[in-house]
């Protein structure tokens, strides 16, 4: 049997259950907050209670780690709709798998680019997809495909957006794979996601036609978003709107359980996370941005430290909970598949998105694989950095992040 064919059916643990929605008599977290200066707030965390937060009920676990990702998305907890809960039951298959692969003891023959997998077949035109990537782009398509409430994927591995379903109500933007590049180092990666309702106003055009205009939605279209980091542990972090949750792998039963409630991002914090080895070919306005933080100089008196993994789903979850800026001041990330998901994600909790001049969210995508730079954190470091005019890279020919 082939390596790929092992490694795309994974052991028992991680084959899909029966799906039941949740019971509709779900308790729920209390209001609740612990957390530590300068860190993200977990409102309500593993609190026993009935209490609504604002317009969102998030739905209780106790000590046996009961509620689940499901559960949360489900008539217990913020009640999403039968559709898209069905879809949330399938990425989160999907990302297991992904998981799964990840971990594997033969990812490094995987990682590596050789023979016809080292072609470049996706939308990139830098990066090569690696076995890797392929393979988790095939995972999340399968399903996708199986969940039959998608219309319509645009993958950052894929040249062009693919049709599935004529009647589904959902379009799914992903970035597979996001950092492969380090898996042989065992670095953290991760798998970004984006859902947004089918335009049927569009359904009358010719397939390829309104494939493409459905994975060109703005940012502020989004339904739901969020990543999965792929690191010691398994986080998955979602918005569905009301707010930024994230939930982490119990490998024992192969669940999501639900451990970061309401997470809320410092408006302040002390980390700036960017290649600075490319500090001589930053705009000036960048330069004195950084020279003034890490001196302790700016609006917040207290010295920034650089913190930097050059994994974007790992710098950002840090940055989530500790506050700060993770950024790339190049036109290097893709505004469909990276940089609106993870900006509705910031956003969600209290942050910003910005391309160093407006919000990433109000930008109106002209191309599949459009790029742009992108700045990610708390509010007021964001507001701060971008009081310096001067901060978006030009690029230069054979330039690497």
């Amino acid at each position: 049997m082939q390596l790929s064919t092992i490694l795309l059916h994974p052991t028992p643990i991680f084959q899909p259950k029966p799906f039941h929605f949740p019971p509709t008599n779900s308790r729920h977290f209390s209001g609740t907050n612990i957390s530590r200066p300068g860190m993200a707030s977990f409102s309500g965390f593993g609190l026993v209670g009935s209490q609504k937060s604002g317009s969102l009920s998030v739905v209780e676990y106790d000590s046996s780690g009961n509620c689940t990702l499901m559960d949360f998305v489900g008539k217990g907890g913020v009640n999403v709709g039968d559709d898209l809960v069905v879809l949330m039951h399938h990425i989160q298959y999907a990302c297991k798998r992904i998981a799964a692969l990840v971990a594997s003891p033969f990812n490094s023959s995987l990682g590596n680019q050789t023979g016809a997998a080292a072609i470049v077949t996706g939308g990139s035109d830098r990066d090569a997809p690696k076995p890797l990537d392929l393979l988790s782009n095939e995972i999340i398509l399968s399903s996708l495909r199986n969940s039959g409430k998608v219309a319509v994927m645009a993958s950052e591995e894929d040249d062009s957006p693919l049709w599935i379903n004529d009647d589904a109500p959902f379009v799914v933007v992903t970035d597979p794979l996001d950092g492969s590049r380090n898996i042989d180092a065992s670095i953290p990666t991760g798998t970004i996601f984006g859902i947004y309702r089918r335009l049927v106003e569009l359904d009358h055009l010719p397939e390829e036609e309104k494939a493409l205009l459905n994975s060109l939605q703005s940012g502020s279209r989004l339904v739901a978003a969020g990543y999965v980091l792929y690191s010691s542990a398994t986080i998955l972090c979602a918005s569905f709107g009301s707010g930024t949750h994230a939930f982490t792998l119990d490998h024992s039963t192969g669940d999501f359980v639900f451990t970061h409630p309401n997470i809320k991002i410092p408006p302040r914090g002390q980390i700036y996370s960017v290649n600075d080895a490319r500090y001589f070919d930053w705009p000036e306005g960048l330069r004195r941005y950084i020279d003034t933080v890490r001196q302790g100089k700016g609006k917040y008196p207290k010295k920034y430290s650089a913190r930097y993994i050059c994994s974007l789903v790992a710098d950002l979850h840090r940055t989530l909970l500790y506050g700060g800026v993770a950024m790339n001041p190049r036109d290097h990330l893709r505004l469909v598949y990276e940089a609106n998901p993870l900006s509705f994600l910031v956003e969600q909790a209290g942050g910003k998105g910005s391309d160093g001049k407006i919000r990433i969210l109000s930008i109106q995508p002209v191309k599949l694989h459009q790029r742009l730079p992108l700045f990610l954190g708390s509010s007021e470091d964001i507001e701060e950095l971008k009081s310096y005019g001067d901060v978006q890279q030009k690029v230069n020919p054979g330039y690497e992040v």
